[in-house]
């Protein structure tokens, strides 16, 4: 199908303003619009009301849409709270979609679980539909210093089809300790986290069901990335181990995963990588042998390890070489 009428049809797809069994021959058009895209979406059920996608584990492009990242859907009676918006409009259009199948209640909330765009790359969809944005406290400022450059590099991975259209949006309600979402019948808790992952990473914790969408703080199978603090990511992964849930929907991963089993694989790999690179500073060993050595113990532990693990180790050096 032409470029061109695709893009009509993302933008006739935009028309929704309500996700409602009403409104579902245009939440249709979303779903072909993905379709001609090539992405297969499909909501999974983990609970009673509680659904996911699961992304698939590859860096994002064109080729994937950039739906890497898994995402979240909780149904009360009343209304609807999603999580994440994923990393294209084609991705964010499609959930849209899927949802419209699974419920008639008005789509309310995207919380958005932190700054990076496999994450919040489809906010303006869910703002189109009239929902209203949530996120860490930080967020804004983090989307406001690296949002240009986001549109800038993801346009070169991803392609200018793809990235036409994407908007950095921030959010207008803001956590900054915890927040309670009552979507009727169903209540979510929204935390607030310290520098880990991110400075601006939040969880989502539905306790009707017991399920807890972890955002990136957790990641199963794909290499966890670093662009917070790696201590501060260890030392909060205790107070995550103690929420009281039984299944997980990791950032990354299997969707659904046992909870808290589905942090162990992710608290080796930090404690290797911690104790290789302050074995490489007390030695005295350069930055440029460090990283390429640093964690490689685990290479066969992870996909995407080549893709991150350098970068990761810089970020553990210099934040250790002061401690």
């Amino acid at each position: 199908m032409p470029i061109d009428r695709i893009r009509r049809k993302l933008v006739n797809g935009f028309a929704c303003t309500a996700v409602s069994a009403a409104m579902l021959p245009c939440c249709l058009g979303r779903a072909a619009v993905a379709a001609a895209y090539g992405l297969e979406f499909k909501l999974r059920k983990v609970a009673d009301g509680v659904f996911a996608f699961q992304g698939i584990d590859e860096l994002m492009s064109a080729a994937n849409q950039g739906a890497i990242s898994n995402l979240g859907v909780v149904v009360g009676t009343d209304a609807v709270a999603v999580i994440d918006s994923g990393g294209s409009l084609i991705e964010a259009n499609a959930l849209i979609a899927a949802i419209g199948k699974i419920s008639a209640k008005p789509v309310r909330y995207l919380i958005n679980t932190h700054m990076h765009p496999d994450h919040v790359f489809g906010n303006a969809a869910f703002r189109q539909i009239g929902a209203t944005i949530i996120g860490h406290h930080n967020l804004p400022r983090a989307l406001e210093a690296r949002g240009a450059f986001y549109l800038r590099n993801f346009r070169e991975q991803i392609g200018d089809a793809l990235i036409k259209g994407i908007e950095i949006i921030p959010p207008t309600m803001l956590v900054d300790d915890r927040l309670q979402l009552d979507l009727g019948g169903r209540v979510l808790e929204l935390q607030a986290w310290k520098a880990a992952h991110t400075d601006n990473d939040l969880t989502v914790f539905d306790s009707a069901t017991r399920t807890l969408f972890a955002g990136d703080l957790v990641f199963i199978g794909s290499l966890p990335t670093l662009d917070g603090s790696l201590l501060g990511w260890l030392r909060q992964m205790d107070a995550l181990a103690a929420i009281g849930a039984v299944r997980v929907v990791p950032g990354h991963g299997p969707v659904p995963a046992d909870w808290p089993a589905a942090l162990t694989a992710q608290r080796r790999y930090f404690e290797i990588l911690a104790r290789d690179v302050r074995k490489a500073i007390a030695d005295g060993m350069p930055l440029r042998e460090a990283v390429r050595t640093a964690g490689a113990s685990e290479r066969g532990n992870w996909h995407l390890f080549d893709d991150y693990n350098e970068r990761n180790a810089t970020a553990a050096f210099a934040e250790l070489e002061w401690e």
